[in-house]
This record gives structure tokens, C-alpha cells and sequence, in this order.
């Protein structure tokens, strides 16, 4: 009798701990599907958040961008024109000569790379006053010399550049890409990084911390320099138009406006199109680079692993043995 009451009392312990349970797993898995649904809500909600706060910014930005520019073509354009252009164009054809003028261009183009001063100026002088000829002769021979200089300076403080790009991973991790691979792998990605939006007057400094050897440097820079050079040119030259038509005798006819707008809207299509292809290619390089060393890391770790496993099974030999 005792046994019976005894099991009849653990059946119905069982049974109120199953009820129990059954019960609680109920309620939990009942509020489960309403926390889930809330937090999707709420992640809705802030990525509904985030679209708009996009958005609201991207419009003030295009306002304040539009407004910048009405106001720089309405009062900035013109003080260019008088207090600049017309000063320089004056200068340039009563101070020097044309052979004295093309010299302090290309010294212009040599030196302010050393010094990290933009040489876009120069090259826009070289293109409204010599035009297509000797004005690209004049930028490139200029632009090599400067980009031959730093280099040579950059290797006499090859340590200090080094220890100033720890500063910046993200920079330095791009331009080891120009030392690696072989004779043309180095002039494809030196002519990239002329195209690209990296800033090439760090860069010339930069590269002597890399394996980049001198002649891929030196013709993949010149490769690279060449749209940019026509690039300089045709704004340099289209410049001059405009200050002529508003300011001298000039009068545009018809074919002539009809080009420069073409010849404008090709110009900032190339610029832009040589700029994203350049930047897309660089990061295209830079993962394949982490990816082969992500693949040799977790190789190494592989062999690693393989070298420690006999050392691991050993003691289950031995005392198998014993």
C-alpha cells in the first residue's frame, strides 16, 4: 500500500512538473514571436529613420551646393576674370617672352611637387598660352622633373616617411600595392594612382617605402600624367575663350559654342569616368591583397595545426601502452 501511495505520489509530481513546464514553455514561446516582431519593428523603424535623415541631408547639401555656385558664378567668376586672368594674360604677353615663360613653367612643375604645392595652376597657364603643342610638352617635362625629385629626396628619408605612414594604415596599406608584382604590375598601378584621386604629391614621397623600382615609377607616373595633362589643357584653353569673349573682341558663333559645350560635357565625362575606373581597379587590387593574405595566414595556421597534432595524440599512446 505504501508503494502504490508512494508511486501514485510521484506520478502526480511528474505530471504537475510536466503541467509546469508545458506551461512555461508555452508562455515563453508564445512571447517569443511578439519580441522578435518588435525589434524587426523597431529595426524598421530606424532604417526608416536613417532614409530619412539621408535624405533631408542630401537635400540641404544640393541646396547649399546650388546656392554656392549661383553665388560663385554670379560675383566669384567675374573677379576671377578681372583680377586674375586678365592681370596674368596682360603679364604674359609684356613682361617675358615666350621661351623665358615656358621656362618658369616647367620650373614651376618641378618645384611645387617638392614643395606639396598643386601644380594645377601652372598647367592651366601652359594650356591657355601655349595651347595644345608646346603646352603639353611643357607640362610633361615639368611634371616628370617633379615627380623625379621627391622620389630621390623621399629615399634619403626613407625611415622617417615610414614611421609617418603608421600614422595612416588605410593610406599606407594602398600604396604597398605599388611595390608588389612584377615590371608592369608596377607601371599599371603607378599610372592608376596618377589617375586616381589619391593625392600625388604625397605619393611621391610615399612610394619610396615600397619594393617600387625607379623606371616603372618613372613611366607609369609619365602614363598616367597624359590625360590629366589634356585635361589641364582644354580647361586652361576654354578659360581663355570665355575671359576673350567677355572681356576683348571675340564674339563665339554658333559652331563654336555648340563644340565647347560638347567638348566640355566629353571632358568632365572622361575625367570622371579615368577617376572612378582608377579607384574601383585600386580597390579591386587591395582585396585581392588582403585575400591572399587572409588565405596564407589561415594556411600557415593549417600547417601550425597539422605540426601540433602528433605532440597531442602522443600521450593517449603512451598511456595506451603502459
Amino acid at each position: 500500500m505504501l508503494d502504490s501511495e508512494d508511486s501514485e505520489k510521484q506520478s502526480a509530481n511528474v505530471g504537475s512538473r510536466v503541467t509546469e513546464d508545458s506551461e512555461y514553455v508555452r508562455l515563453v514561446i508564445s512571447n517569443d514571436p511578439s519580441v522578435a516582431e518588435a525589434d524587426t519593428l523597431q529595426s524598421r523603424a530606424e532604417q526608416r529613420k536613417k532614409s530619412y535623415t539621408w535624405w533631408i541631408n542630401a537635400i540641404i547639401l544640393f541646396f547649399i551646393t546650388t546656392a554656392i555656385l549661383l553665388i560663385f558664378l554670379k560675383w566669384g567668376v567675374p573677379f576671377l576674370f578681372e583680377k586674375v586672368l586678365l592681370p596674368i594674360m596682360q603679364w604674359e604677353a609684356t613682361a617675358f617672352g615666350r621661351p623665358v615663360l615656358a621656362i618658369i613653367l616647367v620650373a614651376s612643375l618641378a618645384l611645387f611637387p617638392v614643395l606639396l604645392i598643386p601644380s594645377g595652376p601652372s598647367m592651366w597657364l601652359a594650356g591657355m598660352i601655349f595651347g595644345y603643342g608646346l603646352g603639353f610638352v611643357i607640362i610633361m617635362v615639368g611634371t616628370t622633373i617633379g615627380m623625379i625629385l621627391p622620389y630621390l629626396i623621399g629615399l634619403l628619408f626613407r625611415d622617417r616617411i615610414h614611421q609617418w605612414l603608421k600614422r595612416w594604415p588605410q593610406k599606407a596599406a594602398m600604396i604597398r600595392l605599388a611595390g608588389e608584382g612584377s615590371w608592369f604590375q608596377q607601371f599599371r598601378v603607378v599610372a592608376l594612382f596618377r589617375v586616381s584621386p589619391f593625392p600625388y604629391t604625397i605619393f611621391n614621397y610615399a612610394v619610396v617605402v615600397t619594393s617600387m623600382r625607379f623606371w616603372p615609377y618613372l613611366w607609369g607616373s609619365v602614363a598616367g600624367m597624359v590625360p590629366e595633362a589634356f585635361i589641364y589643357i582644354y580647361s586652361g584653353r576654354l578659360i581663355r575663350t570665355f575671359a576673350d569673349v567677355q572681356y576683348g573682341n571675340h564674339h563665339l558663333t554658333v559652331v563654336e559654342i555648340v563644340y565647347n559645350i560638347i567638348s566640355l560635357i566629353v571632358a568632365i565625362i572622361t575625367t570622371v569616368a579615368f577617376t572612378v575606373y582608377a579607384k574601383r581597379t585600386l580597390n579591386e587590387l587591395k582585396n585581392a591583397e588582403v585575400h591572399v593574405d587572409d588565405e596564407a595566414a589561415s594556411a600557415s595556421d593549417h600547417v601550425t595545426f597539422e605540426m601540433e597534432k602528433p605532440s597531442a595524440e602522443e600521450p593517449k599512446h603512451v598511456s595506451f601502452s603502459l
